[in-house]
Formats: C-alpha cells, sequence, structure tokens
C-alpha cells in the first residue's frame, strides 16, 4: 500500500523511489507517463508545493482520457490501473 500523497513533491518524490525497487516494466511506464501528465497540470506558480487537489486528479483524469488513442489498448489499461491506485493514496 502506497503511503498517502499530500503534494505533487510527494507524489514525484513516489515515482522517482520506484527506480530504486524492485517493481516491474508496467508500473515504471505508467508511473512515468502519468508525471508527464501531472507536470502538465500542475499551476506553474505553485510547483512542486501544490497540494493535490480534487481539481488537479481531475485535470489528470480529463488530460488521460483526451490522450487515450496515444496508447495501445494495453499500454492504457496499464496507466489506467495504476492511476487508480494512485488516487487511492491521495
Amino acid at each position: 500500500m502506497l503511503k498517502k500523497l499530500h503534494t505533487v513533491a510527494d507524489l514525484y518524490q513516489h515515482f522517482d523511489s520506484l527506480f530504486d525497487q524492485d517493481i516491474d516494466n508496467d508500473t515504471l511506464f505508467a508511473s512515468s507517463y502519468l508525471r508527464g501528465l501531472f507536470s502538465s497540470a500542475v499551476s506553474p506558480t505553485l510547483g512542486e508545493q501544490q497540494e493535490i487537489s480534487a481539481e488537479l486528479i481531475d485535470s489528470v483524469t480529463d488530460k488521460l482520457a483526451k490522450v487515450k488513442t496515444e496508447l495501445s489498448p494495453q499500454d492504457n489499461a496499464i496507466v489506467q490501473n495504476y492511476w487508480s491506485v494512485l488516487q487511492q493514496a491521495m
């Protein structure tokens, strides 16, 4: 189970920590993909100190829906499943 993620910095730290663990390639792929979506959704003025809010989660969810066609169905399922796991920690 993931520890609670309160800020974007917490989330990025979680993503970075995955590379030090024995994590499968699918999780690494999904985390990298979601990190990119978060980076594009984060307020430039607040940066990594931005609290993870319902609005930020909704923004990433919307972005994920819009880029769905960029991914193969299998990759989309991997990213969607990992996104569900992350949302439980936020």
